[in-house]
């Protein structure tokens, strides 16, 4: 029995004996070790901080470099993509339907009537639409130029819409130089022509010579086809081509242009000098711009400037787009 109690005695001084070394490992705050010193690297020769800051930069520009040519990649990419975007064919349910008619008066001093020209071709998938008038000297010569150049070749699509400008200008340089040859003359003075293509329905390109001209319709306003004349930045990047007129172009010099048909593009007069000679542009627009059937239209035309008197040869043909 004295054994245990002494043996209980000799444990509670052994716990007394170790409370204190604990307080005191505990107060002892200030005698704490720094383990931030401890742990932290020691400080590297100034040589060795200098060469791992240059490898760092060179890792860098190397990710750089390697940045922008994936930027390129990807531009280039998405640049073809935009491209063949470009060249998706519209519906055929968004495209206008094409109508025509013309009219002649036989002129009064019994020569020869003007020569008048439609013509639909299908290239693929692109429809083409060519129309003209000429006078007897000028003939068939620019749509044979254009059948044996453009029609019979059989061009990519691309080619149309790039080159259709300057396959008419040459066009029509070649039939009056074939004017100017059979005159013995250095000048073809007094021939005139007019023409006009739709392609697929989007694109118009417009021709002219002499004192036969072509007149555009856009919301019942006449615009010539050749003028400087500024435009409004929101209309198309080719209606520079184009003005609304009310004075007569007195030029006979051949013009050609281009612009997009759009929603508000009504009509196109292809008219001869007898019909210019007695009313004006804007004139013709409205007497006629209430006549749906395009054939009528033309007939009303050709029969007002007759009524007027007019001297030359009268005829015109009416282009719409519905």
């Amino acid at each position: 029995m004295m054994c245990k109690i002494k043996n209980m005695f000799v444990q509670v001084d052994s716990y007394k004996n170790n409370v204190p070394s604990r307080v005191s490992r505990c107060s002892a705050s200030a005698a704490r070790p720094d383990f931030k010193k401890q742990n932290s690297k020691p400080n590297l020769p100034n040589n060795q901080n200098l060469s791992g800051k240059l490898m760092g930069l060179k890792d860098l520009h190397l990710k750089f470099k390697q940045g922008l040519q994936l930027r390129r990649i990807l531009k280039i990419n998405t640049g073809f993509k935009k491209k063949e975007a470009n060249f998706t064919k519209k519906p055929s349910w968004m495209m206008p339907a094409v109508s025509h008619g013309h009219h002649v008066v036989e002129g009064y001093d019994g020569s020869d009537c003007d020569y008048f020209r439609v013509q639909r071709e299908q290239i693929e998938e692109l429809e083409l639409w060519l129309f003209g008038v000429s006078d007897p000297r000028i003939g068939d010569g620019v749509t044979k130029y254009m059948q044996a150049h453009l029609f019979d070749k059989k061009p990519k699509e691309s080619y149309i819409k790039g080159k259709i400008q300057e396959t008419m200008k040459k066009a029509y340089l070649s039939a009056k130089s074939k004017v100017r040859d059979a005159q013995e003359t250095e000048e073809a003075n007094g021939v005139g022509s007019v023409s006009a293509m739709v392609i697929d329905g989007e694109k118009l390109v417009l021709a002219n010579m002499g004192n036969y001209r072509a007149i555009v319709c856009r919301e019942g306003l006449a615009y010539e086809i050749g003028s400087r004349h500024k435009q409004s930045p929101k209309r198309s990047w080719s209606s520079r081509f184009f003005r609304a007129s009310n004075k007569q172009s007195k030029s006979s010099d051949l013009v050609v242009g281009a612009e997009k048909i759009e929603n508000d593009t009504e009509f196109v007069i292809l008219a001869s000098s007898g019909i210019w000679e007695v009313m004006k542009y804007q004139e013709a627009v409205n007497l006629i711009r209430n006549i749906e059937d395009p054939q009528a239209a033309a007939k009303y035309l050709a029969k007002e400037a007759s009524n007027r008197l007019s001297r030359s040869n009268i005829s015109c043909l009416i282009i719409r787009f519905d």
